[in-house]
């Protein structure tokens, strides 16, 4: 008796699903069956659409190209140079012109054969694009900071959860063993109690140093949809040095090295305290800010005073020599501070091990190989990853919350279970930011 379509359709997701709970292949199967002999078949494959195709978006549709279960095929941007440049890396590594262009992120987002997306727009785009990603049921791999106001990053916590979504941030240091080391000897007590936590990031304009003549306002070039580049943030006249590789010095668009920053090194101290969902109290925020009138406006220089939870206190400070760059967590019986290939304690046997011995490993954090290898996999096995979205919410809220301190010059109370401002409603109203019209947030 021939079977109805409806008891053998099985969808792509519910195979990968059950791909995943496979250990190994059966060692009759020739490779060649599998698609290349090595790569597996098409449809074990995770179909990627690539949202941003500009630095980081290039770097991590590189790493996801050298992947052999993931097929990259769709990508999106308003620029043709950028997007004519990643469809020519794409292509050139499989072989084909098979991966299809898109100007409209929504047109991607909606293709029912794509299985996840990676974004890497800039800051004042990643609420809307992730929202209708997960609203279409793709898995998403997206850049940090998680968005540009707390706001939006309560919208992209929701949509995720409300469509069971595997969500990855694009915070990396969890999965280099430095990183990982560092956080584990902290929340196995080998420092004692933590009293007292420094985060150092970087200050200024990440090395930029313009003058007030270098933004001229001028035509946007006939490569570059400017308006939909703006998109829900403020039409400010076009300046190229507004714009790719630097829309992150102005607040319409990003949030400084501050913001940039905050979801590797802040990140990495939560890690180590154990606060993935818990956050400050208390907010003291100084910063300095360009003239008035220059083209940029975001702190060149800050420094941001919290209290956490069982009296720790944090300092997290970008352009001040006394808070060295990376994570240093200070405790009752000793220190660890580690940075990008650097790593130093108060106990130098630490510093040449890769891992803790495991009679002093009681507790043992998430391990990971590699970034998007741990978001291929947690997409198969349907198990969070490495810095799901909640955890880059909450790890990216002391930024958010320090800013709004500097700009209202006052010390800020949250309430880390609501979510909410205490007693100040003028910094309440600075949790969000008003979309230009058309846009606004499904």
């Amino acid at each position: 008796m021939r079977a109805t379509p409806s008891a053998t359709k099985i969808t792509r997701r519910k195979f990968l699903a059950a791909a995943g709970a496979a250990i190994a292949l059966p060692t009759f199967i020739p490779a060649s069956a599998l698609g290349r002999e090595d790569r597996p078949a098409p449809s074990a494959r995770i179909s990627l659409g690539v949202i941003g195709c500009g630095g980081m978006g290039t770097a991590n549709t590189n790493a996801f190209l050298g992947l052999n279960d993931c097929q990259v095929v769709a990508a999106c941007d308003v620029d043709k140079q950028h997007l004519e440049t990643i469809l020519g890396t794409i292509n050139g590594h499989y072989g084909n012109k098979d991966c299809k262009a898109y100007h409209d992120y929504r047109e991607l987002a909606a293709r029912t054969d794509i299985d996840a997306v990676m974004i890497a727009t800039p800051d004042h785009w990643h609420a809307l694009v992730a929202v209708e990603a997960a609203n279409h049921k793709k898995d998403i791999y997206g850049e940090k900071p998680l968005a540009r106001t707390i706001t939006e990053q309560q919208a992209i916590v929701h949509a995720v959860q409300k469509n069971n979504r595997i969500w990855q941030t694009g915070s990396w240091q969890r999965s280099v063993p430095n990183f990982h080391k560092a956080a584990e000897i902290v929340r196995n007590g080998l420092i004692g109690k933590v009293t007292r936590v420094e985060v150092g990031l970087p200050g200024g304009f990440a090395g930029y140093n313009p003058k007030p003549s270098d933004f001229t306002v001028a035509t946007p070039p006939p490569e570059l949809d400017y308006d939909l580049w703006s998109g829900p943030s403020q039409l400010l006249p076009y300046m190229s040095i507004r714009v790719h590789g630097n829309w992150r010095w102005n607040y319409n668009t990003g949030g400084g090295n501050l913001l940039d920053w905050i979801g590797h090194h802040c990140d990495i101290a939560h890690w180590g305290l154990g606060f993935d969902e818990n956050g400050p109290s208390e907010i003291e925020g100084h910063g300095e800010f360009p003239p008035a009138d220059f083209g940029w406006n975001t702190a060149t220089k800050y420094r941001i005073d919290l209290k956490y939870p069982q009296n720790i206190s944090m300092t997290i400070a970008g352009g001040h020599p006394d808070i060295k760059d990376g994570t240093k967590w200070i405790g009752t019986d000793g220190w660890v501070h580690v940075d990008r290939g650097q790593f130093s304690a108060s106990n130098e046997d630490w510093r040449d091990i890769k891992q803790l011995p495991e009679d002093l490993r009681k507790v043992k954090l998430y391990e990971s190989s590699g970034h998007q290898r741990n978001f291929l996999d947690c997409v198969k096995s349907r198990k969070p990853t490495i810095t799901p979205v909640k955890t880059a919410h909450h790890s990216t809220i002391p930024g958010h919350l320090g800013l709004i301190s500097m700009l209202v010059g006052r010390k800020l109370k949250w309430n880390v279970q609501s979510e909410q401002i205490i007693d100040d409603k003028e910094a309440t109203a600075m949790l969000g930011r008003p979309f230009r019209a058309p846009w606004k947030l499904a």
